[in-house]
């Protein structure tokens, strides 16, 4: 069964376009923090994600119902995010295809989890992230909130570059441990 954008018929339930728009609240968090994690720029993330979008709605026929939504959307994302890679590389992280498909494979995992929406992942992170002493909770603003460089985040904390990437490390440490405890919970 494809899903095809159609003119509404009340009697045949929800229209192509509010099963959409449906399917894009649920899975809009998880893709923009997929592109967070390609781009420096909040700019072009949010460039690529309306692109995203208006990839997916052109190419809603082509969607497989019998396939999960999430990673058909990011599946646009990744095609997306390479092709503006060749542009403008100075806006992107890390889009080598090995890692792109280890973020997929990751976020896809994520996806599974019974009764764990992304929002619920997200509460937990940020209860995790306002445990971190404060040194570390900077480091990790500058880095993933602001997009900013380890040689950036040195000079806005008056530190040499080894000492913030040290914190950047016990803070994803310390990050990884809370969340293992189920989101910092305890």
């Amino acid at each position: 069964m494809s899903m095809r954008p159609s003119r509404h018929n009340p009697a045949s339930g929800p229209s192509g376009h509010q099963v959409f728009e449906i399917l894009v609240r649920e899975h809009a968090d998880m893709l923009t923090a997929f592109l967070r994690s390609l781009v420096r720029r909040q700019a072009v993330v949010d460039d690529l994600f309306q692109e995203t979008m208006l990839v997916a709605w052109r190419r809603l026929a082509d969607y497989d119902t019998d396939r999960p939504f999430g990673p058909w959307l990011r599946g646009i994302a990744v095609r997306l995010v390479l092709k503006h890679r060749q542009r403008s590389y100075r806006d992107f992280l890390n889009c080598e295809p090995a890692v792109l498909e280890a973020l997929e494979r990751r976020t896809h995992a994520l996806d599974r989890l019974a009764g764990d929406s992304f929002r619920d992942r997200a509460g937990r992170l940020r209860r995790c992230l306002e445990k971190l002493p404060q040194r570390l909770r900077d480091v990790v603003e500058l880095g993933y909130g602001h997009g900013l460089l380890l040689a950036q985040i040195a000079d806005a904390l008056d530190a040499t570059e080894e000492a913030i990437k040290k914190r950047m490390q016990r803070a994803r440490q310390m990050l990884h441990e809370c969340l293992q405890a189920r989101g910092g919970t305890a």
